[in-house]
């Protein structure tokens, strides 16, 4: 009998929901802005509050929080990898390959080598922001790769 493990690793913050957004199964918490906001990827999804240490994200709410309530939220590592790599590190591996091929295709059709390899890592590095557009896109529409509610920790007075 083979049994597959998969390892969560979870990313938690908590914070106290702020509004519910009506038909979407989400809702906004406030959290303090720490240190590690500064190196997160998934920061454009946060909106900082009046440019102090308040901070605004929405999240997932598939355990039903309302607000008041403080919550726990969390996002997998895992998501975070995945679109660390394909906002930061695809684009590069993109260019240097463009480079690499716009070189090696000068030397076959006798063309400028500086240029043509620039030229081309250009061109493969525009395509690369293209595909992490619309991949993003896709990615974004996913709870996987959205911060979600794990966990109430004390629900409004009157509950």
């Amino acid at each position: 009998m083979n049994t597959i493990v998969r390892i969560i690793l979870l990313a938690t913050e908590e914070g106290i929901v702020t509004k519910t957004v009506p038909g979407t199964g989400t809702v906004w918490v406030k959290t303090a802005r720490t240190d590690a906001c500064e190196s997160c990827t998934a920061k454009g999804a946060c909106n900082m509050m009046g440019g102090g240490k308040d901070m605004e994200v929405e999240a997932v709410n598939k355990i039903g929080a309302k607000v008041d309530d403080r919550v726990v939220i969390a996002f997998e590592s895992s998501s975070l990898l995945k679109a660390s790599f394909l906002i930061y590190i695809f684009p590069v591996i993109c260019m240097i390959a463009g480079a690499l091929l716009g070189q090696n295709l000068s030397h076959k059709y006798d063309l400028n080598e500086s240029l043509f390899s620039v030229g081309s890592a250009f061109i493969f590095f525009t395509a690369a922001f293209l595909i992490v557009r619309i991949k993003g896109n896709r990615m974004a529409q996913k709870d996987t790769y959205r911060p979600s509610i794990v966990k109430i920790l004390k629900y409004r007075q009157g509950n």
